[in-house]
């Protein structure tokens, strides 16, 4: 891997791109996480005299302008971190960012404003001028943002193509690829099992297939186990089922069965009438199934305790996706109940994506992991293939 120490970064304008999608509520940053995760990064490259130069996103603004996703409160909370002072400025590209970027002195820290206000940061292929007008901003390029990775998007795919053998990755980025492609790639203790939550089965279908050739075991938690659920013959009331993947979850199950893999789903959940804590929670068990007027909202106490239990023994764990909404307190419980519990057990353990890491950080249980991949989609992808867009763009020159 061609890191950033290989760089001379010396004096020169260096472009980070880093993973500053942090979750907001009015106005203000609710974590900061994935800004502390890249300062060993930024004082490495100003420890050096670089000139550094930030570039993010955060949120959808789908190509437009939009206040309310602004990355100021990214730089304003990066200055904090830092101790030094952090310039923000209100465009990505443009005359404007050209001066800001030629007036940056040797150690100095700049920030763009969010890349997603440009139709061509996630649509390089129709808006090229944007990809290489970034280009032009810089004399070298370091991506320490493993989380949107796997996009072919400018900043991530298109630029460090054209610095060529002047791009590399972030100490993060560098973290990432060599704590998943050793534990759960390449050779992981086993037993190993994988915990997957989130919304939808159709989204994670490849990386259930490829878990199955990896794993000893697999859990399916959050809203994609009401699929299973109800392909089981199981009455799941309203919660959210893929019906058009009804049989793609019957293939995976038997396909875990013809591997010897252990598949589990939740034997209870928590069910509501309303979707927004608003109405009583009740503890269902699946054995009766769940009411026509309600819907699962997370796995339930007995859930969580028979997993936990069966992880006891476990070598090594990966928790991908929250087991329910574990934003609302009323649904809270068992996902971070299972954290917690996780985070006790003697094993390997590693948490990816926005949403468990907040989870685990509401609990303040960070200390009991053994490493928490900022990036869900991200580590997900790269365990199904064992690479990503944004590796192979530099790996590539």
């Amino acid at each position: 891997m061609r890191t950033q120490k290989k760089l001379d970064v010396k004096d020169k304008k260096t472009l980070v791109r880093v993973d500053y999608n942090v979750p907001m509520s009015e106005g203000e940053i609710v974590s900061d996480a994935r800004i502390k995760a890249t300062l060993e990064t930024l004082r490495a490259l100003i420890e050096k005299g670089a000139r550094v130069i930030i570039i993010s996103h955060l949120g959808r603004p789908k190509g437009k302008v939009n206040p309310a996703l602004s990355l100021k409160p990214c730089a304003e909370r990066l200055q904090q971190l830092l101790g030094q002072k952090v310039t923000f400025i209100k465009e990505c590209v443009g005359e404007k960012a050209k001066a800001a970027v030629n007036s940056l002195e040797s150690g100095s820290v700049l920030m763009l404003e969010n890349a997603r206000f440009y139709p061509g940061e996630e649509k390089p292929e129709d808006h090229p001028e944007f990809g290489q007008a970034l280009f032009e901003l810089g004399d070298v390029y370091v991506n320490d943002a493993f989380a949107v990775s796997h996009r072919k998007h400018a900043s991530v795919y298109m630029v460090p193509k054209l610095f060529k053998e002047k791009a590399a990755f972030g100490l993060l980025m560098e973290k990432e690829v060599t704590v998943l492609g050793k534990d759960l790639i390449k050779s992981p203790k086993r037993p190993f099992f994988a915990v997957i939550g989130g919304s939808k089965v159709s989204t994670k279908l490849g990386v259930l297939k490829a878990l199955l050739n990896k794993v000893d075991g697999l859990m399916l938690g959050g809203g994609l186990a009401y699929t299973f659920l109800k392909a089981r013959g199981v009455k799941v009331g309203k919660s959210l089922v893929e019906d058009d993947f009804i049989d793609k979850a019957k293939e995976i199950m038997k396909l875990a069965d013809e591997k010897g893999v252990e598949l589990l789903l939740p034997i209870d959940v928590l069910a509501s009438k309303s979707f927004d804590g608003s109405k009583p929670v009740q503890s269902v068990d699946l054995e009766a199934g769940i009411g026509k007027d309600e819907e699962g909202v997370s796995i339930g106490p007995g859930t969580q305790n028979a997993w936990l239990k069966k992880l006891a023994g476990v070598k090594t764990i990966f928790w991908n996706g929250p087991l329910g909404i574990y934003e609302i307190d009323a649904f809270a419980g068992p996902t971070e109940g299972f954290a917690k519990g996780l985070s006790s057990l003697d094993a390997v353990k590693i948490a990816g994506g926005g949403d468990c890491i907040a989870a685990i950080g509401k609990a303040k249980l960070e200390s009991g992991f053994t490493y928490l991949a900022t990036g869900g989609g991200a580590a997900l992808e790269y365990i199904e293939k064992g690479t990503l867009p944004g590796i192979e763009a530099i790996r590539g020159n």
